[in-house]
């Protein structure tokens, strides 16, 4: 049954879920309500909280989605990216026993979702969700990728603010340090700063930015980079991250930043849609015996990979 936008733009939780839910399985009728409800986008701001596994991202999220709402009285919404289950194809950590005591509230809505096989640490739909979010009225969005590498850098190109989250004791000093994570960093965060060795992480990553100065110069939008020590399990240094966001928000409003992101974010969705279309596009124009065929010849030598894809486009 399709979802309304009305009933969206109402407030109805249980119908902001199943639009999401529609969105993730690709329901056609899905689109049509996003369509109406894009007028409605625009007021929600995204951070992205991205790391290495086990620097506590998931604490980071519940901790800051509970003083984000005190300070403002305001709703907020969770995307949690999750691996995907290789038997479900759902997110393996769904039921986000981590955040169970957010779901009382009634200002914070939560949603889990699988990567279902996308790179970059995010799932497909977590941009459609996101705006569908926004238009059910949720101030905040808070978007968390699962543990991320040096290529898993996709959120930078969905966030407003990208928090980089660092842990001490993780085999490497310098894990959000190396190059993809450290560029896409507004925010750098030493969580469970209570650890042994929270103090050499933050210095480490202080140095990095130091240097990536030195060599690249300073950003263009003129934005200090801060590393700050927090203990979401204790909630030591929270009330400082939530002042440092805003003062980012504030940065990108009265600098060039805040469109910048903007057209970022929609180039990226419409790349991403462009991509899909005309992979789906070919899919049905392009038999797979005839893919097969070309699989034949590339394994039997008598064409390279490159020449057989291009005779598959070309048809």
């Amino acid at each position: 049954m399709a979802v309304t936008a009305e009933s969206v733009l109402a407030g109805d939780r249980l119908a902001l879920s199943r639009l999401i839910t529609q969105i993730e399985n690709g329901v056609q009728e899905s689109r049509a309500t996003l369509d109406a409800l894009f007028p409605y986008t625009g007021n929600a701001y995204l951070i992205g909280v991205t790391g290495p596994s086990g620097s506590g991202k998931s604490t980071l999220v519940n901790q800051l989605a509970l003083k984000l709402a005190q300070a403002g009285d305001q709703r907020i919404g969770i995307i949690a990216v999750d691996p995907t289950s290789p038997f479900s194809g759902g997110a393996l950590l769904g039921d986000r026993v981590r955040m169970s005591d957010l779901f009382a509230n009634p200002n914070i809505f939560i949603r889990s979702m699988a990567t279902r096989g996308a790179l970059g640490g995010l799932a497909r739909a977590a941009d459609d969700a996101a705006y569908a979010m926004d238009a059910a009225g949720y101030a905040f969005i808070l978007i968390e990728t699962v543990g991320a590498g040096q290529s898993e850098v996709e959120i930078a190109k969905l966030a407003h603010t990208t928090i980089v989250v660092e842990a001490p004791g993780l085999g490497d000093d310098v894990q959000a340090g190396k190059a993809g994570l450290l560029e896409i960093a507004d925010i750098l965060v030493v969580n469970k700063s209570d650890r042994l060795g929270a103090e050499a992480s933050a210095r480490a990553l202080e140095n990095a930015l130091a240097l990536g100065v030195e060599i690249n110069g300073n950003s263009d939008d003129g934005w200090q980079v801060p590393v700050l020590r927090v203990s979401a399990l204790h909630g030591e240094g929270l009330p400082e991250l939530v002042d440092v966001i805003y003062s980012h928000r504030r940065h990108l409003q009265d600098d060039r930043g805040w469109a910048e992101r903007k057209n970022r974010r929609a180039r990226s969705g419409l790349v991403r849609l462009l991509k899909e279309s005309l992979y789906t596009a070919w899919q049905t124009q392009v038999s797979e015996d005839a893919v097969d065929e070309m699989a034949a010849k590339i394994a039997g030598g008598a064409l390279s990979p490159e020449q057989a894809a291009k005779r598959l486009l070309e048809t």
